[in-house]
């Protein structure tokens, strides 16, 4: 990085106090985030080319508080990764900006900004609808797989239940069908007993009816014969009557 020129992802600064909330926005906010190199300053070598030199700066606990606090004004927060390198010479404070999933950042004075081509730029109108778009997006297909894996899970869950209750089921309805066929045999049984039962009865019936009739005969039979009986005690009674006259008749004929 010392060899090279300040790029797209790197940016030289020569002590911690030049480093801006800003300059840690616009590398949260490019696509591969960057390095800030503290304690480097920038020359022109002869044949033009712009170089990193080392010359060191504070390292202590109140430079990296700085840094850290600059970080944490942004919005949303940048992440960042504090190294310390070249101790032992001129040491120089590494500091590693990863490309931000919360975009796009913005310094509390609410500016958007970019690193690109070795410089700081504002975010154009369209470049942070883009990254709206994009990061919303992201939260979409986040919460709709999320609903995804719920609705999925609560399906298995359903169906699991509506397995186990079309087993249940299954099985009442298995008993069911037992309980039937055993109350049909049951009435079968009964129907066969009653039928025969009416049979009995029906055989019985008839069999009175047929003693019914011969004793109507013969009731028949016997009133005839009485009546018969009485006619003739009364055809007797008239010829006694008949004969006790004509006896009566021929006397007094014999007398006269």
């Amino acid at each position: 990085m010392l060899s090279a020129a300040e790029t797209a992802n790197v940016d030289f600064k020569r002590e911690a106090s030049g480093v801006k909330s800003s300059d840690l926005v616009a590398l949260a906010n490019a696509p591969f985030g960057g390095t800030l190199l503290i304690g480097v300053d920038e020359f022109t070598t002869e044949d033009g080319v712009q170089r990193g030199k080392i010359v060191g700066c504070e390292v202590d606990d109140n430079a990296r508080l700085m840094i850290i606090n600059k970080a944490t004004d942004c919005y949303p927060n940048v992440e960042i990764q504090i190294y310390i390198e070249n101790l032992r010479l001129k040491p120089v404070m590494r500091i590693e900006v990863p490309s931000g999933n919360l975009k796009p950042y913005c310094s509390p004075r609410g500016e958007y900004s970019i690193r690109t081509e070795g410089r700081n730029r504002a975010l154009y109108p369209e470049e942070l609808l883009l990254v709206f778009m994009d990061r919303e997006g992201e939260k979409f297909l986040s919460r709709f797989r999320t609903a995804v894996s719920q609705l999925e899970s609560q399906v298995g869950g359903i169906n699991l239940s509506l397995s186990r209750d079309m087993s249940a089921v299954a099985e009442h309805i298995h008993d069911l069908d037992d309980q039937l066929q055993r109350t049909l045999g049951r009435l079968g049984s009964l129907t066969d007993s009653t039928k025969k039962r009416s049979r009995n009865l029906l055989q019985t019936l008839k069999d009175s009816q047929e003693s019914l009739e011969k004793l109507e005969r013969h009731l028949l039979e016997t009133s005839y014969i009485e009546t018969q009986q009485r006619a003739l005690q009364r055809l007797e009674e008239k010829m006694d009557r008949l004969s006790e006259s004509l006896t009566q008749d021929k006397k007094s004929h014999i007398d006269g």
